[in-house]
């Protein structure tokens, strides 16, 4: 059988991976992430603030994001959100922000909130992980930033955080799908995780066929090569 897939991947194989820190002038962290064709804006901005639903007394920091398809991101146009972003963009949007927050230790920092804007340029596939990939290196040098100004006590300790997914496509366990691959997957999971190993989010779902635990320990086993790869590439961008 072979394995090579219609890119010309190996079943284990990540996309050609670039991060451009520093990729914007004014924001207080950026980088554009490419992942194969997949391409995210990140930025990151610095406000000397809890959120509001924080108490007013509360000494902890924050993270938040947002994301949003450009419009000529993917195939058919993709009219910007008045008012509101839609429900997928919402969803979308709080995983990136507690898997960027569960990178950080934020209790005790100073009063700060740290806002990841995500801008998808181009879509195919894997936009999610790629934001989460790409806003921790955008968060990391806000953080920076923040103490830097005296916003927050000291730099947060914390893990570096990567995510990739993986599917199960004609039966076949694959890393970081394509467009193409993701919308013709029996299997979708998305997976964050530390430089530890350690797990932030799982989701994985059953979208034709339903799976078992041989199945997703395989799946479980390509995220953490393929997150592995990114945190050594992340450390490398970060020069940690």
């Amino acid at each position: 059988m072979n394995d090579q897939r219609a890119d010309g991947r190996q079943y284990d194989e990540l996309r050609p991976c670039k991060i451009t820190r520093h990729f914007l002038y004014n924001a207080d962290g950026s980088c554009l992430i490419e992942m194969g064709r997949t391409r995210v804006l990140c930025a990151a901005t610095v406000e000397s603030k809890p959120v509001k639903w924080m108490s007013s007394n509360s000494s902890d920091s924050w993270v938040t994001a947002e994301y949003g398809l450009m419009p000529a991101s993917v195939g058919n146009r993709v009219r910007r959100p008045i008012g509101y972003p839609n429900s997928r963009s919402i969803e979308i949007q709080r995983l990136i922000g507690r898997s960027i927050r569960g990178a950080f230790e934020l209790e005790g920092l100073g009063e700060c909130t740290i806002r990841v804007d995500c801008d998808v340029l181009d879509g195919d596939g894997g936009t999610r992980c790629a934001s989460i990939t790409g806003g921790f290196v955008a968060a990391f040098d806000a953080f920076i930033l923040a103490e830097e100004k005296g916003f927050i006590h000291k730099f947060p300790d914390y893990k570096v955080t990567a995510a990739i997914s993986a599917g199960i496509v004609e039966g076949k366990a694959l890393l970081d799908l394509n467009y193409n691959e993701d919308s013709r997957a029996d299997v979708d999971g998305n997976f964050v995780l530390d430089e530890n190993g350690n797990y932030i989010e799982i989701q994985c779902s059953a979208e034709r066929v339903n799976f078992d635990h041989s199945q997703l320990s395989e799946l479980l086993k390509l995220a953490e090569k393929g997150t592995k790869e990114l945190i050594e590439y992340q450390k490398e961008i970060l020069e940690l």
